[in-house]
């Protein structure tokens, strides 16, 4: 179902550029779908709005059921620049020409945030422990595979490290958006999930009611705060007006800094794509590990293999 949804995305995406000019003073803003497409619109476009004003662009939020939407958009020419995770931006630079930019600051003024696996308060599951032992008898939330916190950064730390395949460990594995995830632990329709910092802060101002339900048991190292992609062909005088909007926005206004906090970020800072080395390295060590334990690779295949991610590691660095 999901190749099926992105396979029809990207048929749309490349009949709407056939014959289509897109001028460079109208842009679409992608924003990744971490919960409801109603809430995301609410937190971004009052940014929008001044963005606009202020430019005398007009930019339009773009919107798609999973992160792999707004990838291909880019890739497409369909979104200009774009709200993502570190997961998906890499993705984006990777796959459709994309580059960072900017990247949010947190309200406390740090620059990060953290995945985490959460439970029903109610729970008889305490500790990371107890989902390795028994995931036979457990649902599972993860989350969309193109996010950091709810994939790739648990996909590393809490199955890899621990010889686990999350696909087959549990009685039930399901996707879903960190806010979906969320709400289904507090509602025990899983038992448990990935999420993140940043969700749950927002749930408890928006769900205060569901978020008293919910427990983190298990919290990742810190990860680098979300990046802003913009392609790399934007002509240089819109590359400056956006940078130029991100970086000075909610500096002094208290409007805007009001914006900003709802989706609990104080600013923009400069940034760039050297900002996912980590998550490159993370992606690298799962797929390492992936092959390390495949019993069906022969033992020159395999030696191949891990030579070949060994020596993209070590271009990293």
């Amino acid at each position: 179902m999901f190749k099926k949804l992105v396979a029809t995305s990207v048929a749309t995406l490349a009949l709407g550029l056939s014959g289509t000019t897109v001028f460079a003073q109208d842009l679409n803003f992608g924003i990744i779908a971490t919960e409801s497409s109603q809430q995301l619109k609410q937190q971004w476009q009052p940014l929008l709005d001044e963005l606009n004003r202020q430019t005398g662009m007009k930019v339009t939020a773009f919107f798609a059921p999973d992160y792999a939407g707004v990838i291909e958009g880019m890739r497409f020419n369909k979104v200009h620049f774009a709200w993502f995770g570190n997961k998906s931006a890499m993705e984006a630079v990777d796959r459709a020409n994309g580059e960072v930019f900017a990247k949010v600051v947190n309200v406390d003024g740090t620059e990060g945030y953290y995945s985490h696996l959460i439970v029903h308060r109610d729970s008889a599951i305490k500790t990371l422990d107890d989902v390795l032992k028994n995931g036979k008898n457990l649902n599972f939330g993860n989350g969309d595979p193109n996010s950091t916190s709810g994939f790739l950064v648990p996909s590393y730390y809490v199955f890899a490290k621990n010889g686990v395949d999350a696909k087959t460990h549990f009685k039930l594995t399901r996707s879903a958006n960190h806010e979906t995830n969320a709400l289904a632990v507090a509602n025990k329709q899983v038992d448990v999930a990935t999420n993140n910092s940043e969700t749950l802060a927002k749930l408890d101002k928006t769900l205060p009611e569901k978020i008293k339900d919910i427990r983190v048991i298990w919290t990742s190292p810190l990860i680098a705060s979300d990046p802003i992609v913009w392609r790399k062909d934007l002509p240089e005088a819109t590359k400056t007006k956006l940078k130029n909007f991100f970086l000075n926005y909610a500096k002094t206004n208290p409007q805007e800094r009001e914006v900003m906090a709802k989706m609990n970020w104080s600013m923009f800072k400069e940034s760039s794509n050297a900002q996912l080395v980590p998550i490159r390295q993370l992606d690298f060590f799962s797929k390492r590990n992936k092959i390390e334990s495949d019993t069906t690779l022969s033992a020159d295949d395999r030696k191949l293999r891990l030579a070949e991610i060994d020596k993209k590691l070590a271009e990293l660095k």
